[in-house]
């Protein structure tokens, strides 16, 4: 097993395609790095902290994205939403099979306020864009700094969200919700409820993610290319239609749910079996499980 938590971006990236496919664009080489960063004296990365480029997936021609959790959590700023706005856009031009996107990141780059936030808009509407073209955009998430802020915004303007039960996905991070609304709200140092309620087990049972698999690359790389596979051309751009459907499900969701204040008590109103054991179940046993329990579409 090649462990997708443990791995860093390029590593993943390489393992995740075809052996001797991957075409770095703006490699190491070329120091493309954030102006914003040097200016304030701060550490730069010479790929500010994203790797993007083409190859193959079983064949198939894609273009991928790996953000690289361990440079400033992986988050967003001018340069770096750059690339992955790019990327979106060759996909277009190219007429790629698929673009995928490993994801990891806090969000937005503090060091570069309106510059990162412009940059998350913008890779929100190439994505939207190559979905309109007629591409999916396929997200994995399996990092240890899961993918929150704006970026958890782009994972579900997607196709497929692909996570393993490791991989965390929320619109705001756990010490963010904790600092303003008060430990009472969410308590940040619970690391069990907050995998409980960010995690992927739980974001596949309420319809946020698609797919579970093991913390292993190479279950993400079937996963990703069974996804291109079942993607309906026809369907793969965002609609009208979709996106009030999926404002129903949400309603649903609150009036539902809304009381509820641990995922445990949410998988108990699902009807789950000894919901308390989720937590402990392997990717191969939870997907049985929850077949039958999962909610949304």
């Amino acid at each position: 097993m090649s462990s997708y938590l443990e791995s860093s971006a390029r590593e993943r990236i390489h393992r995740l395609l075809d052996p001797g496919s991957f075409a770095e664009i703006l490699p190491p080489a070329t120091r493309f790095t954030s102006p914003h960063l040097e200016q304030l004296d701060a550490p730069v990365s010479f790929d500010d902290g994203v790797v993007i480029g083409s190859g193959r997936l079983h064949g198939t021609a894609v273009l991928a994205a790996a953000q690289e959790g361990g440079f400033m959590g992986g988050a967003v700023g001018e340069v770096h939403g750059a690339k992955l706005v790019g990327l979106l856009k060759r996909a277009i031009n190219e007429k790629a099979g698929a673009v995928i996107l490993l994801l990891e990141t806090g969000g937005v780059r503090l060091h570069e306020a309106n510059a990162g936030l412009i940059a998350v808009s913008e890779v929100m509407r190439a994505v939207l864009d190559t979905r309109a073209a007629g591409i999916p955009v396929i997200v994995l998430i399996g990092g240890a700094n899961g993918c929150f802020g704006g970026m958890g915004i782009v994972a579900r303007c997607a196709n497929t969200i692909i996570m393993s039960e490791e991989g965390r996905l929320a619109m705001s991070g756990p010490e963010v919700i904790e600092t303003a609304a008060g430990v009472e709200e969410f308590d940040s140092r619970d690391r069990a409820l907050v995998w409980r309620t960010t995690g992927g087990k739980h974001r596949y049972l309420l319809g946020d993610c698609h797919v579970i698999v093991p913390d292993d690359i190479g279950a993400f790389r079937d996963a990703a290319f069974r996804a291109i596979q079942q993607a309906d051309l026809s369907e793969v751009a965002l609609t009208l239609a979709e996106l009030e459907a999926e404002q129903d499900l949400l309603q649903q969701r609150l009036a539902r749910f809304g009381e509820l204040s641990d995922p445990v008590e949410i998988w108990t109103d699902l009807g789950i079996p000894d919901p308390a054991a989720v937590p402990m179940l392997d990717a191969e046993t939870f997907n049985t499980v929850s077949q039958t329990y999962r909610t949304g579409r």
